[in-house]
């Protein structure tokens, strides 16, 4: 059995943490390759290495003196070598930092090197050899991502190392210009090592139990989702709920390999299993809850629009001449209603009415503000009756006014709209009613 470990910044945040992250390692024979991210806070007012990194570059760029700044990042590193009792020198590695910093080597070299560093110390901690992503993960001349390339050249690499450490986040362009990934990009690396060596599983370690069902901002001590599918896991993440970067899915997903989010800091947990599909039954009716606010609605009505061919096309091309994408349309015989995100139509919003006038002639254009997408995710909906009419029921109860509903055809979802004032009290109703009743 193969297993590829990823570790994220707070894992790996101190020698403490390195050595919870050996023990985890060393616990399980399979879990073969390892992906680091860069070391993360030690505690609340701390700074990511990340952060401190892109500073001491910006400070390179504007040739003020960086040498400082770059000590104390060196400092970091050195504190975590000598809490793990290594015999490793990284004052090589940080001469070639400088001189590059001093050559304007890029923002996203910088970044880089928070991961390549603790990929060392990691390597060197474990026993592990050291494979720099840069050598197996390409991106091409625009910095678009080579799967292709990347996928032979990861495969081809790693079939004759049995155990390796592959720092995350980062690769390089074929002229071996570094780039990365968005943050969080050290998920898709783990990813894409997992896919590379068609491994049985990928454990993607973090600093929470899980997916949660709900926002804990929100919901005190949200219960942990067990198994959540990669549909559902796509829905939520799309409304805002975050654990795992949504591109980490698709090259494990392609090859069935499931992915489990656990928690460094409590090992044994069993997480969340995110999977392809799956026989077992969900522990509620929904899977989870997500939302996001700070959403405006143009509600167009004009009699027979539905007879009239091409309505819905002209509509939506005066948004996309506009620059401006749509969330949801729900509509209805003789109205649409459209919502976008408010900071991106503002603007525009006297000339996407005027552009609606142009197109289609309606009889009515409103427009209403300050709203609020909620989704209510899960498989389980599609065999339960009565699941609308429970949350409408549920807000209804909590005083909250249901501005819109939209449920796809799939019956995994269903997208509630509402007052940006009622977002955080819609989420409490909801959760209540079909979990905390449950417990």
């Amino acid at each position: 059995m193969k297993k590829v470990v990823k570790f994220g910044g707070s894992s790996l945040a101190s020698a403490k943490q390195f050595q919870k992250v050996a023990d985890i390692i060393h616990e399980d024979d399979s879990r073969r390759y390892v992906v680091p991210s860069a070391p993360g806070k030690r505690f609340s007012d701390d700074t990511k290495v990340t952060d401190m990194l892109y500073q001491c570059y910006d400070l390179a760029v504007e040739g003020k003196d960086f040498l400082p700044l770059l000590k104390k990042i060196q400092a970091r590193y050195e504190e975590i070598i000598q809490g793990l009792g290594l015999k490793l020198c990284l004052n090589e590695e940080f001469v070639n930092i400088k001189d590059n910093f001093e050559k304007k080597a890029g923002c996203q070299y910088a970044a880089s090197r928070g991961e390549y560093l603790n990929g060392i110390i990691m390597a060197a901690y474990l026993g592990y050899e050291f494979v720099d992503a840069a050598e197996v993960i390409f991106f091409d001349e625009d910095g678009s991502f080579d799967a292709e390339q990347t996928n032979a050249a990861l495969a081809e690499r790693l079939k004759g190392t049995e155990r390796a450490v592959i720092p995350g986040f980062y690769g390089a362009a074929a002229d071996g210009t570094v780039r990365t990934f968005s943050r969080g990009g050290s998920d898709i690396t783990g990813s894409l090592v997992a896919k590379a060596i068609n491994a049985d599983l990928y454990e993607n370690w973090t600093d929470v139990p899980g997916f949660l069902v709900a926002d804990p901002r929100i919901i005190n001590n949200p219960e942990v989702i067990e198994t959540i599918t990669y549909r559902e896991l796509r829905e939520l993440s799309y409304m805002g709920a975050t654990v795992l970067h949504e591109d980490a899915i698709f090259p494990v997903r392609k090859e069935g390999i499931p992915i489990n989010i656990r928690n460094t800091n409590a090992p044994e947990q069993k997480g969340t299993m995110i999977v392809e599909s799956t026989c077992r039954s969900p522990r509620y009716t929904i899977t989870g809850i997500a939302g996001k606010k700070g959403f405006a609605s143009i509600n167009i009505d004009k009699a027979m629009m539905n007879s009239e061919i091409g309505f819905g096309r002209k509509v939506l091309e005066v948004f996309e001449k506009n620059g401006i994408s749509f969330e949801h349309m729900p509509s209805g015989i003789d109205t649409m209603t459209i919502f976008v995100h408010q900071s991106e139509f503002v603007e525009k919003e006297q000339q996407v009415i005027a552009g609606i006038h142009r197109a289609v002639q309606p009889d009515f254009v409103d427009l209403e503000s300050d709203l609020a997408l909620i989704a209510v995710v899960g498989r389980g909906m599609r065999a339960t009756r009565g699941t609308a009419g429970r949350i409408f029921s549920a807000l209804a109860h909590a005083h909250v006014n249901v501005k819109m509903i939209d449920q796809g055809s799939s019956e995994l979802n269903i997208i509630i709209g509402v007052k940006n004032s009622d977002f955080e009290t819609a989420i409490r109703a909801i959760y209540d009613i079909f979990v905390t009743s449950q417990l």
